[in-house]
């Protein structure tokens, strides 16, 4: 959860020094770039581990226009988690896939100086207004601080439909240089406060206040400039109505990625050739919203498993050839069945099934494993008819999806 805290990091820094800068927010019209950043977090319940988990985000975002040195920016924030361990299970295992767990849309307008101009729709960013520059030039061991707000998405924990707003004030200090992956940036710290006492909520346990610290450290690249990367220590502790405490904690980095163009027809012709040659079957190749996808129609499991029947992972061998083609691009695996049984078992069904091709596709390393993502999607998502045998095979199927940003 933490690592939405910092995002869109498109900056423009005007070296006075190497001691001596300014800082301002630069906005480009079509740049497209993304934003990967990763969550070690352990969760206390009353003081006792309940579980620990791995939690990976990708912001994809574009800047659609400027006006008047302000950009307007779409984002998707995409959240999956793999959990490490739970108190009932112990240590899981190291090969658990990250799986998808939410999805948002966000539109809104950043000025130079950073601030945000955001529909009180939106769940998403959770930070903003962080970071904000004074507008100056500043020197190493300058400090400022400026008001700024988190805002949760409580729908399903609490009952509270809108997104939830927190105040706070964020205190910055410009450090100088500091190293990042062996190379000098400059730098600067964030830190920040955050106290609330919510209103109650009727029919739910809900939290009576919510407090919390987080500590971040922000990396500058002079050559592109723009933010490369932060790293984080946070802590944040609910204190319910029923008088449990649920308390994260834990660390969080990310990094800025810009997005290659995807030159999505020539991609396609070049799959369908290399599926023609090596002759897998049952193999649709199209173009979706996210980027191009495979679609596995007659992968075959054992019945009611995800198990993979015998010759099946000869096939996707052959897939796992084609993709190593495309190194640089993420991909999502996405389950799905026909419709022979209940809503939650054909999720999870479809869920385990994708992670198996995710699995096999690890063992090949045809990626890292926070390179891949799975979803289940169940019966929701027919491509024939449930009452024809044929139907149901083609139903029964997986996907992966090569992402284009």
């Amino acid at each position: 959860m933490r690592a939405l805290v910092f995002v869109f990091l498109i900056c423009l820094i005007n070296p006075l020094s190497l001691e001596s800068q300014v800082f301002e927010f630069k906005h480009i019209p079509g740049a497209r770039y993304r934003i990967l950043s990763t969550v070690d977090q352990a969760v206390f319940v009353n003081g006792i581990l309940s579980h620990r988990a791995e939690i990976l985000n990708r912001i994809a975002v574009e800047v659609t226009d400027v006006t008047d040195g302000k950009g307007q920016h779409r984002a998707i924030f995409q959240t999956s988690e793999r959990l490490i361990y739970h108190i009932f299970h112990g240590r899981l295992p190291e090969n658990t896939s990250f799986q998808i767990s939410r999805e948002y849309e966000s539109v809104f307008e950043r000025d130079r100086l950073g601030f945000l101009t955001i529909d009180p729709q939106y769940f998403m960013p959770v930070v903003r207004n962080v970071p904000v520059f004074p507008g100056r030039e500043l020197k190493v061991g300058d400090k400022w601080h400026a008001q700024a707000h988190e805002v949760h998405d409580f729908r399903d924990t609490f009952g509270i439909q809108q997104p939830y707003r927190i105040p706070f004030n964020a205190f910055y200090e410009y450090l100088g240089e500091r190293q990042w992956k062996g190379v000098s940036y400059p730098a600067f710290s964030v830190n920040y406060n955050i106290e609330s006492r919510p209103d109650p909520v009727a029919g739910y346990v809900y939290p009576i206040r919510i407090s919390g610290t987080f500590n971040q450290l922000v990396f500058w690249d002079h050559s592109i400039g723009q933010a490369i990367a932060y790293e984080e220590e946070f802590r944040l502790l609910f204190e319910m109505s029923d008088r449990q405490r649920i308390e994260f904690r834990g660390t969080a980095n990310a990094e800025f990625i810009e997005s290659e163009y995807m030159d999505r027809d020539r991609i396609i012709a070049d799959i369908i050739d290399e599926i023609q040659r090596l002759e897998i079957p049952d193999v649709v190749v199209r173009q979706v919203e996210e980027g191009i996808s495979l679609s596995l129609e007659d992968i075959r499991f054992f019945p009611d498993s995800d198990r993979m029947l015998p010759g099946e992972e000869a096939k996707l061998e052959r897939i796992a050839g084609i993709l190593l083609r495309y190194p640089d691009r993420d991909i999502v695996i996405s389950g799905h069945a026909a419709q022979a049984g209940t809503r939650e078992y054909l999720m999870e069904l479809s869920l385990n099934r994708a992670g198996a091709v995710a699995d096999f596709l690890l063992s090949r390393n045809v990626r890292t494993r926070d390179r891949i993502v799975i979803r289940g999607y169940g019966a929701d998502r027919p491509i024939a008819d449930n009452n024809t045998e044929e139907g149901m095979r083609r139903n029964r199927r997986v996907e992966i999806t090569i992402l284009e940003n």
